[in-house]
């Protein structure tokens, strides 16, 4: 078996097969396809391998013959030590020139990880930000709470504003008709909170009660019913009610009805608040330096991106949003629209942030091996509690699923991020 090292991170294998193991091969395939064939005078699956030939030619056994014979050579390519294979083989054969009694050979060309030229990593540069948490930041806070529990009253004059409630009736049409799932009573509805499509709630703004007005709008292009997708229609409501939200006051028995372990008083709920703002800070500072860091690191290291690692991690990333869809219940192309964006769009930010992910994970691991990091059969333990503590199950069963390395890589590549970041500078 040979190689050559190609563009990209790509490696073509030559691989060789002999005319032994070709027949060999044929041997298997007879045996799979003489089951399917009928010949008369011969029970199914018990035609003679000389008359098979006779009627058919050996040839009609060349196709389930490479099917076999090609799996079983390529696996000499996936125990190779020079090289860690990320994608699946591209096979090149020439199927024509095969020729029972004769060696030949087949190609295999795949994508490899990367070799990482490190620059500078250690001392890197990044800004600091503030960790104090304000006043006005703690109330905003207790704001929300307030208005979470907030009840809804009928308002006793004004027309219809933002943050209102609107009690209507609603029917769409389009040119002059009704359309499927465009009619509602009574229907209620936050102004300004942008469920109903672009323009709608907008209009409605400056109501009174008991008016009735046109609300003309325009569907998205990407809308999931494909026959009011770009369609402008009219909206024909009527305002039955405006309600307002009125918050909670803010006292000890308010504090006491969230039934927040040991914080009963307005002071305490305030010094919780503060202490998880603070923690949350904490978090969201560590990993922009993080970001920042691995972001420089990655730009002052040199290699060439397979291909194949990234459409792996786009293919993950699809999934993920697609399952989130579907628990949803929401066909796909609409909860791209909802989440403001598009399948065009989509895949473009879908290739950037993969490109991004991948390229940190190779330089981050890269700077664990230039540094000689290793997991300690401590850290090891510490890490299977923690994977066991987070999915609710038991370290023997992690120990049981999970495979050492992969537990000590990630123990590794942790550790590698902590010196990023203990080894920056303010800047």
């Amino acid at each position: 078996m040979k190689f050559e090292k190609l563009e990209k991170s790509q490696v073509k294998f030559t691989i060789d097969v002999t005319a032994s193991e070709f027949e060999t091969a044929l041997d298997k395939a007879f045996d799979i396809v003489k089951e399917k064939v009928e010949v008369k005078g011969f029970r199914k699956g018990h035609v003679p391998r000389g008359m098979f030939e006779k009627k058919f030619g050996v040839e009609a056994l060349y196709e389930e013959a490479i099917n076999y014979i090609v799996p079983l050579k390529y696996n000499e390519v996936l125990t190779n030590d020079e090289f860690v294979i990320v994608s699946q083989p591209v096979i090149d054969l020439d199927f024509a020139s095969l020729e029972r009694g004769k060696d030949f050979t087949f190609t295999a060309t795949v994508d490899v990880k990367p070799e990482v030229t490190l620059g500078d990593y250690k001392g890197l540069a990044c800004k600091q930000a503030d960790l104090v948490v304000t006043d006005a930041e703690v109330n905003a806070q207790i704001k929300s709470l307030l208005e979470k529990d907030a009840s809804l009253e009928p308002k006793k004059e004004g027309s219809l504003e933002k943050g209102d409630v609107a009690i209507f009736d609603f029917e769409g049409k389009l040119d002059g008709v009704a359309f499927d799932g465009g009619t509602a009573e009574n229907y209620e509805l936050e102004i300004g909170s942008n469920q109903f499509i672009p323009g709608f709630e907008d209009q409605m703004v400056g109501m009174n009660v008991g008016e009735t007005k046109d609300l003309n709008v325009t569907f998205p292009e990407q809308y999931h019913e494909a026959s009011l997708a770009g369609k402008a229609v009219v909206f024909t409501v009527k305002l039955h009610e405006i309600k307002v939200k009125v918050a909670k006051e803010l006292n000890d028995e308010f504090v006491v009805s969230l039934n927040r372990e040991g914080i009963t008083t307005v002071e305490a709920l305030r010094n919780s608040i503060l202490e998880d703002l603070s923690k949350k800070r904490e978090v969201q500072e560590r990993n922009r330096m993080i970001d920042t860091l691995v972001e420089k690191a990655t730009a002052n290291a040199t290699f060439e991106l397979p291909n194949g690692m990234v459409e792996t991690e786009k293919n993950r990333m699809r999934k993920d949003v697609e399952a989130r869809a579907k628990q949803y219940n929401i066909p796909f192309e609409m909860f791209l629209t909802i989440t403001g964006s598009s399948l065009e769009k989509f895949e473009e930010e879908l290739t950037k942030e993969a490109t991004k992910k991948v390229s940190y994970e190779l330089v981050i691991e890269a700077i664990a091996k230039a540094e000689n990091i290793e997991a300690s059969e401590e850290e090891y333990a510490n890490k299977c509690e923690e994977i066991a503590k987070m999915y609710g199950t038991t370290v023997d069963q992690v120990k049981q699923f999970i495979p050492e390395e992969t537990v000590k890589a990630d123990v590794k590549f942790q550790k590698a991020i902590d010196l990023l970041v203990s080894s920056s500078v303010a800047e």
